[in-house]
């Protein structure tokens, strides 16, 4: 094993923490100090996004691995809710299916740099990277519980 892939798996909640700090401190840049209002797939993505930060923050504190189980669907969820989100801004046939009818339309592009990246792929980004992360971090907690006897219920 790499002394790269070592370093991901020891400190795999510093850096999935980490992500979701900036995730949470981009999206209430774009609300609160560009005033983008969210639509409604947003607001479902920050459901997702949030409690990370406080899930991540505490097991960071305690080096307690245990939460990535937990915290693993809220990845899943939520970057399916981005997937779905993208690909609706960018295949306009998809905003009929599930049309967003209060408020700001899901298919408005507030951010489009070099035609491809927007908020949403962001979003994604940031939740594949949090998965990736804890995923891999999480054979080195099964690990460390299998030889202390405590933890994961086999």
């Amino acid at each position: 094993m790499s002394a790269f892939s070592i370093f991901l798996r020891r400190h795999c909640l510093y850096l999935a923490w980490f992500v979701s700090l900036i995730a949470v401190a981009g999206s209430l840049y774009l609300s609160e100090v560009l005033k983008y209002e969210p639509c409604k797939l947003c607001w479902f993505q920050r459901i997702f996004m949030y409690p990370q930060v406080f899930l991540l923050g505490i097991a960071t504190y305690r080096n307690d691995k245990r939460i990535i189980p937990y915290v693993l669907p809220l990845c899943v969820i939520g970057g399916s809710i981005s997937l779905y989100h993208y690909a609706e801004q960018k295949i306009p046939a998809l905003g009929t299916v599930v049309p967003c009818t209060i408020g700001v339309p899901c298919t408005k592009d507030y951010l489009n740099f070099f035609g491809f990246i927007t908020i949403p792929l962001l979003a994604l980004t940031a939740f594949v990277l949090i998965f990736v992360l804890l995923w891999n971090g999480r054979e080195s907690a099964e690990e460390n519980s299998e030889e202390s006897g405590d933890g994961f219920i086999d």
